[in-house]
């Protein structure tokens, strides 16, 4: 499997990237990915991923295939269908901007104002929190701080909506309050306000396992939001000492044979507990990321070394075009430490593939510079 040499070629994970890419162009046509077409956050983080290999490589076919597969979602008035009860659909919205900003269309703006005007009807918790989705009453998830804060604060700046920052940062604040767990410094998975859901602990609310993707999805909105927000004072400075706090609890249960991270990541000393590479994949992203930005030191550089060499020997198996990426948990509501153990792996599942490029980008960033 992969390459197993120490030193890894500075062109060698962009190259890894575009496989991954290639490998699902060839297995889809746009309008096909699964599940074919949704306007859905499983399309969204694969071609968030193909869109940073755009912006490295400048090949227009990246840039052609992710406009296909928005246009196949949105007609000529910028009307777009997608589920406006949940999170999950407004992360795909983020690249509407970018093609709005190559085309000059106005139908993509149209469309991000549907999103966004979907967000004023999603129910909340008692401090304002979005609920996850409506058939999980009362819940935020981890996964809710991606799937819904990048698109809001790149709505904010488009359209001069300056409050909706503060309410994804609220969000955060929100989501660390109810939902970190003091011992490890890791956050549960998700948080039930009315604490009656069966997973639910009857003090705190909260699942009781940290699921590995959920802290990647976590660690990758804290890390895309500063981003976003640049050096504007808006209050961001809490996720700074987030991410600081949360990056040393993730490296603390790094698999020390392989470099990766189990599914439930405290608990890799169980038996029936298994390595996940979408999960892996993430926190090489935001860790890659916080060391080029300097919020964490160039010690953190080893790590994520390690990262990238486990996914490449552990989990990629690498094609003269293409590449294959296993050990992907696919689709996964919160719950018990039986359930996520028992959760099916897949292969080149959009989860994973879109979490392998952004992570491959991010560390690429890293190495070349």
């Amino acid at each position: 499997m992969g390459k197993t040499t120490d030193t890894i070629a500075t062109e060698t994970p962009l190259v890894m990237a575009e496989k991954a890419c290639q490998a699902l162009m060839q297995a889809f046509r746009p309008e096909e990915l699964p599940p074919a077409k949704a306007f859905h956050y499983h399309q969204g983080v694969f071609l968030y991923g193909m869109y940073r290999v755009y912006q490295e490589t400048g090949k227009k076919e990246y840039f052609d295939y992710i406009k296909a597969y928005y246009d196949c979602l949105i007609d000529e008035y910028g009307n777009l269908c997608f589920a406006r009860d949940e999170l999950d659909s407004t992360m795909a919205g983020i690249l509407l901007f970018p093609l709005y900003e190559e085309t000059n269309d106005q139908r993509y703006m149209i469309a991000a104002k549907r999103l966004r005007s979907a967000l004023d009807t999603l129910n909340r918790t008692s401090e304002n929190g979005f609920w996850h989705k409506e058939k999980y009453p009362y819940q935020m998830w981890l996964d809710g701080l991606f799937m819904g804060g990048p698109f809001m604060v790149l709505y904010s700046q488009h359209f001069h909506e300056e409050e909706l920052i503060q309410t994804v940062l609220l969000q955060e604040k929100l989501m660390r309050k109810n939902m970190t767990d003091e011992k490890t410094g890791l956050l549960y998975h998700a948080w039930d306000e009315r604490r009656v859901q069966p997973w639910a602990n009857a003090e705190t609310g909260c699942s009781p396992e940290f699921w590995g993707r959920a802290l990647g999805w976590y660690g990758t909105a804290l890390i895309d939001l500063l981003e976003l927000l640049g050096d504007r004072k808006r209050g961001q400075e809490e996720l700074i000492q987030a991410l600081q706090s949360f990056i040393p609890a993730i490296v603390n249960f790094q698999d020390d044979k392989t470099g990766l991270w189990y599914q439930i990541v405290d608990k890799g000393s169980l038996e029936d507990n298994w390595l996940e590479s979408s999960s892996s994949a993430l926190f090489l992203y935001f860790i890659s990321k916080a060391i080029g930005h300097g919020y964490v030191d160039d010690s953190y550089r080893a790590v994520a070394d390690k990262i990238y060499k486990g996914l490449i020997e552990h989990m990629v198996e690498e094609k003269d075009s293409t590449l294959t990426l296993s050990g992907i948990c696919i689709g996964t509501s919160a719950g018990v430490y039986d359930y996520y153990v028992d959760r099916p792996t897949s292969e080149n599942d959009l989860h994973g593939m879109g979490a392998f490029i952004l992570g491959s980008m991010a560390y690429y960033d890293l190495i070349k510079a």
